[in-house]
């Protein structure tokens, strides 16, 4: 089952600067073929259930592994069956509305 989500991983006890962490994770989605969009609170990804959640676990072990003793996560998914939808064509279709696709 396809599915698209929001991830916002969150390393804790590790200072205020948390960009090097974001990096890993962004490299480990990449990796995975989750077509990874950042933004500024988190990243979209897409792709297979199974995919995204070992993804995400890869993102927790990596940021344990990187010395951060605790981690906090807020995961948005969603799924749908009645047709296929990339994050790009939930995208244009609301700037198609705007008048400002690009």
């Amino acid at each position: 089952m396809k599915v698209i989500a929001d991830v916002c991983i969150v390393p804790l006890g590790v200072g205020v600067s948390v960009s090097k962490y974001v990096a890993e994770c962004e490299r480990i989605f990449e990796k995975a073929g989750l077509n990874p969009q950042l933004h500024a609170y988190g990243t979209n990804i897409e792709g297979e259930w199974d995919a995204v959640n070992e993804a995400i676990k890869n993102c927790h072990e990596k940021i344990h592994e990187m010395g951060a003793p605790r981690i906090s996560s807020t995961i948005r998914l969603g799924s749908r069956i009645d047709r296929n939808q990339t994050m790009q064509d939930k995208i244009d279709s609301v700037k198609s509305k705007l008048g400002s696709a690009t």
